[in-house]
């Protein structure tokens, strides 16, 4: 069985888990979604998923974007794992709605519970409680590896109906347009050396360096990469990150986030 991963990460929890979920079914090309939106789908394979983080309960802007490429691919098995830190709303069944716009289905929606990055609301939890939260991932995935391999049509995961309905529904439809101007909170401090390290990360092309410091360009997807990846804690956002604790996967370096091959 040929499988295609297409993941969309900031930090890294994304991509961990489908270097992972490659691994367990045996082998798959993984392809960052941020430099595939340009290119054809692959055709070839006999599956697809697709791997995200939760933001705002529901999809990041750019995976729905992405999912509008997905009508090409005719007859295939499509699944998707979301990762989240609180949970994971009705984030899949925005998918399996996108999807079916499409003309496709979504066989199965999978959540998978990963150390949050939102640092404007809390800041990165103990390494202790981020490695309980990656053995509990390590088994998930090989659950999920499993389904996939045979192909079972299984159920979205969501959150019960009144979670859904305010939080995805409500304050996600609220909120998600948004997100592109929301950069505007994003500022740097004194320790800013102008690395450049920030406009690298950023797997949208968002910041640029001018006059050696960072500007963002209002195509934000609130993915978190250029704080958390700023090798001297210079980026913040508003008024409360600059003593919390930052968060990108233990697994993934920041040449992987950076690196401009497509399968990285």
């Amino acid at each position: 069985m040929t499988t295609t991963l297409y993941y969309f990460t900031g930090t890294g929890n994304c991509l961990q888990a489908a270097r992972e979920l490659a691994a367990e079914l045996g082998g798959a090309d993984i392809v960052n979604i941020a430099r595939a939106m340009d290119k054809p789908l692959d055709q070839s394979a006999e599956c697809a998923g697709i791997i995200y983080p939760v933001y705002m309960f529901g999809m990041p802007l750019i995976v729905s974007r992405f999912l509008k490429k997905f009508v090409s691919l005719k007859g295939k098995y499509i699944f998707a794992v979301a990762t989240y830190g609180g949970m994971p709303g009705n984030s899949l069944g925005q998918t399996a709605a996108e999807l079916k716009l499409q003309g496709q289905t979504l066989a199965a929606g999978f959540g998978l519970r990963m150390p949050g990055n939102y640092t404007p609301l809390y800041g990165a939890i103990s390494e202790k409680k981020q490695e309980k939260l990656f053995l509990k991932a390590r088994k998930r995935i090989k659950e999920i590896a499993v389904a996939v391999r045979e192909k079972r049509q299984c159920r979205i995961e969501r959150n019960n109906f009144f979670v859904n309905l305010f939080f995805s529904g409500i304050l996600y439809k609220l909120g998600a347009p948004r997100i592109p101007d929301m950069d505007s909170a994003f500022w740097t401090d004194m320790k800013c050396t102008g690395c450049g390290i920030c406009a690298k990360a950023c797997p949208v092309k968002n910041v640029a360096l001018v006059d050696g410091r960072p500007k963002w360009l209002h195509r934000c997807e609130q993915c978190m990469a250029c704080l958390q990846w700023c090798p001297e804690q210079a980026i913040q956002y508003g008024a409360d990150t600059l003593k919390r604790r930052r968060y990108h996967h233990p697994g993934v370096k920041l040449e992987d986030i950076i690196n401009t091959g497509s399968g990285c």
